[in-house]
This record gives structure tokens, sequence and C-alpha cells, in this order.
């Protein structure tokens, strides 16, 4: 969205409300906040290093997920980087990171597990889900732990609908660093804070929920919030990149832009977004295998404002 005004924080969702963990981690939150940003947004580099490069993007299932969920899922990852799909895409979108410090963020999926048997439970802490994300390969990796709707995770729906952050590995790799990403299923828990514009919110104006594009609002308000903590993984890594505010809490890439996915969005209102004349789904983004996604806006740092696809 090439816009000279400032970006609306919805009032679904909120600043990143996650203090360290582990070793620093950062999420996506939706605090219900009409908080109105009435200076130029800017996300501050702080210096540390992004993930630039090849990295493998490796799947830790936890509970149940049938088929076509992890499918929706998958093809979103694999959507990142494809040159294949037509406008507006979805690496058209990923594309913006590139602007953090040029240099493109090139993510292959790599091995996955299955963990239908909850071993660690059903309910979870971050160090839970750091010890779930170790059990993936460590090397020039971001490990990604998915949970099912019936995995409580210390946080979820309260400050946080995802997270990431970094750990060290175990072994011969304790000296290495891997980033993590943890995304929850919050279709039976709490849809209207981490599943929105797919679900009536909470609170505040009670608009119509939009159609989800895959048919399952708890597995696309997850794309949602996996773009979310993607984007601010490979720009905010490890507490020291791109980021606004406190380390602790930061706005990142975007997280800052919380609530836009198209132009003329205000809080309440995702924005102007096309919509399958067949389905009527909403939508911003083509994937591969035919997918459609919503995405969030991404603040560009060539311009300072929060950009969208449509």
């Amino acid at each position: 969205m090439a816009m000279a005004f400032v970006c609306h924080l919805s009032f679904l969702t909120s600043l990143l409300v996650l203090s360290s963990l582990i070793n620093t981690s950062t999420a996506t939150t939706r605090k219900l906040s009409a908080l109105v940003q009435e200076q130029p947004l800017v996300l501050k580099y702080h210096n540390g290093p992004l993930l630039k490069g090849n990295f493998t993007v490796n799947l830790v299932w936890y509970g149940k997920f049938s088929p076509i969920q992890r499918s929706i899922l998958i093809d979103f990852l694999q959507s990142l980087n494809s040159r294949k799909t037509p406008p507006p895409s979805v690496s058209s979108w990923w594309k913006t990171t590139e602007k953090y410090k040029a240099g493109s963020s090139n993510l292959l999926l790599g091995k996955q597990i299955l963990d239908e048997s909850y071993s660690l439970g059903k309910s979870l802490k971050t160090s839970h889900i750091v010890a779930l994300a170790a059990k993936a390969d460590h090397k020039n990796a971001i490990n990604v732990v998915f949970t099912a709707t019936d995995v409580a995770v210390d946080g979820f729906c309260m400050s946080r609908c995802g997270t990431h952050g970094s750990a060290r590995g175990s072994g011969l790799d304790k000296k290495s660093k891997f980033a993590y990403v943890w995304v929850g299923n919050s279709v039976s828990q709490c849809p209207g804070q981490c599943a929105w514009p797919f679900h009536q919110p909470i609170y505040g104006p009670q608009t119509p929920p939009l159609v989800s594009p895959n048919g399952d609002v708890g597995v696309d308000g997850m794309v949602i919030n996996l773009a979310t903590v993607l984007a601010g993984t490979v720009t905010n890594p490890f507490d020291n990149g791109y980021f606004q505010g406190p380390a602790s809490a930061p706005l990142e890439a975007v997280s800052a832009c919380t609530g836009v996915f198209g132009k003329g969005a205000y809080p309440g209102y995702a924005g102007q977004v096309l919509v399958d004349k067949t389905t009527g789904a909403s939508y911003n983004a083509r994937g591969v295998n035919g997918r459609k996604y919503l995405l969030p806006a991404m603040w560009d740092p060539q311009t300072s404002t929060c950009s969208t696809l449509v």
C-alpha cells in the first residue's frame, strides 16, 4: 500500500507482547487495541545480523492435522520463493523482505516431524516449544512448530498467536544458534483474536467475517500469523535487527502493520481485498497449486509505509 499516511493498528490485534524467553523471542499478538500511530512509522535497524541467503524450513506438526490442513501451510511456504505464480503473488509479498539491508531470504522446505501422540502433553510452555523445534536440523534452518486446535500454549490467545525466537543447539551444536517459529491453530480457543478477519471479533465493530480462502478458518488464520512471524524472523532474528520500540516487545516488519490487508483498512476493517467469484472467499495473494491466501501488510523500508499487495 504505497501511501504516505500512517498505518493503523487494528483493535483486534496489538503490539507484540512477549518477554525474552530462552534467548530472545517475539510474537504476533492479537490483543484488542485501537492504537493509532501519529508519527511516521520507522523501524530502526539495530545493526544485528539478518537471515539472508538460503535457509531450510523444517516443520514439526504437534497434534493432529489433516493432510489438507498440512498442504495449505506447506503450499504457502513453497509459494514464498516461487516465480511461477501470477500476480498478486505470495512471492511478490515476500520480496519486500529483500529491501531490509538488501539481499534475499530464500526459504526451502526441509524435513517434517509428525508428533500426533502429544509427546509433551497438551499444555505447553515456551521451553516445550523450543524443545520441539530443537528436534529438527539446526544448520541454516528455521524450525517451525505448528500446534493443533486442542493444544494450549503459554500466552496463546491472551497475548500472542505466534512466536519467533532463537535458541542454541545441544550436543555438538551448542555453539550454533537456530531460529524457531511457533504458530497455533486458534479455531477452538480464540478465533476472534487469532483468526480475524475470518471470524467475528470478540470486541469492537461486529462486521461480517470474511470467507477464508481455503475453507478452513483456523488454518487460514495460521497462515496470517505464520507470515507475520516469518517476516519478523528474517528481518529481526536475534532481537537486534529491524524493529521499533523495546526489544522485548517490538514492532516488526508485519506486526507494525497489524490489521491491514488491503487499501483503506482501519480498525475492524481489513481493507479492499479480492473476492473469488465462485466461492466468495477473500484473498490478496496467489500461491502454488492454485492456492489463494490473505496476507497482512508489510512495512516497506524504502517508503516507510505499510505495503499491501492490493
